[in-house]
């Protein structure tokens, strides 16, 4: 069931809400939570497929807010707020709302959606693109106990992290660490079984790639050891190697769903360890609604590059020579 309310109001759109369970006959409200999702008009149809989805697993009411400040000054001036509720169907286990703010409306969006939230129940605002620089002190971040943001959507990853960390605050995550969950579980148990002391690590992964550099970053900081971070073709994250005096435990995917992890004495296995899809990532994330504690530490670590050996010092020393 579709209702599409054209310069409307967010009181309006609650009276659609109600109108359109009664309808479905649901009248009773079963959501666990509220989802924000910031995105354009370009990305919001990927965006609520994934919200949707997740939502199958966490009963969610979805506001979509689509900010639309108009190219003219004449638009800008303007303020109207169009709004269309979607229930059943393809919406998932919840109900979703695409709320378009145009003109001046664009600037407040907290005020439109506030009155929108699913009384005590918790708030996740997530930017699938073009997050705040401080999610925490954005108008619609303020509301949520949990937001959660992509670095790898921008163009300049690296940079983007850097940010994060100088702007978290408790509840902040990203998509680039919940991508990382398997690899750091696989990886957790590996170092359980080997039971050996790690001496350096190496990162394999396409160039910029923030999950590649949370990697590293966990690393130095969980470990306390150097980290060499090796450019690939890609996909993504391609290998995982921690040195220890009895061999390397390595984790290899060169592309596709399987890897292969090999241990020190023990023979190697095959993992499977796939690209999760963004509806993935945005259900493990909803999970938990505490302070992801890792994230924050990994975010702020400093990586370490191991130093250069003495054969390769002799070598840069005699191509000085030469030059």
């Amino acid at each position: 069931m579709n209702i599409d309310l054209t310069n409307t109001t967010s009181s309006k759109v609650n009276a659609a809400l109600v109108e359109a369970r009664r309808a479905a006959g649901g009248p009773a409200v079963g959501m666990v939570l509220t989802l924000v999702v910031v995105t354009d008009e370009g990305n919001h149809y990927d965006a609520l497929k994934a919200a949707a989805d997740a939502s199958r697993e966490h009963p969610s009411r979805i506001l979509a807010v689509i900010k639309r400040p108009g190219r003219t000054p004449r638009d800008r001036r303007t303020a109207r707020l169009d709004a269309e509720v979607r229930l059943g169907g393809d919406v998932g286990g919840g109900e979703t709302v695409v709320l378009r703010l145009h003109g001046e409306l664009a600037d407040h969006a907290d005020s439109v959606v506030l009155p929108l939230l699913l009384p005590d129940a918790p708030v996740v605002v997530w930017w699938p693109v073009d997050a705040p620089a401080r999610p925490a002190q954005d108008p619609l971040g303020a509301l949520a106990q949990r937001r959660i943001t992509d670095a790898y959507a921008v163009e300049q990853p690296l940079e983007q992290l850097a940010a994060r960390a100088a702007g978290y605050a408790p509840g902040d995550t990203d998509l680039a660490w919940t991508r990382l969950t398997p690899w750091r579980a696989m990886l957790a148990a590996a170092l359980d079984q080997a039971r050996t002391e790690v001496t350096s690590a190496v990162v394999e992964s396409e160039a910029d790639n923030p999950s590649a550099e949370l990697l590293a970053r966990w690393f130095a900081d969980r470990l306390k050891v150097p980290v060499e971070q090796v450019v690939t073709a890609g996909p993504v994250v391609t290998g995982v190697r921690l040195r220890t005096a009895t061999g390397d435990i390595h984790i290899d995917r060169p592309d596709g769903p399987v890897a292969t992890l090999s241990i020190p004495g023990q023979p190697t296995r095959t993992l499977a360890l796939k690209v999760r899809s963004t509806a993935d990532l945005i259900a493990e994330e909803l999970r938990r609604l505490d302070p992801d504690e890792a994230y924050a530490a990994a975010l702020r670590a400093r990586v370490t590059a191991p130093a250069a050996s003495a054969t390769s010092q002799k070598h840069e020393q005699k191509e000085q020579q030469d030059v």
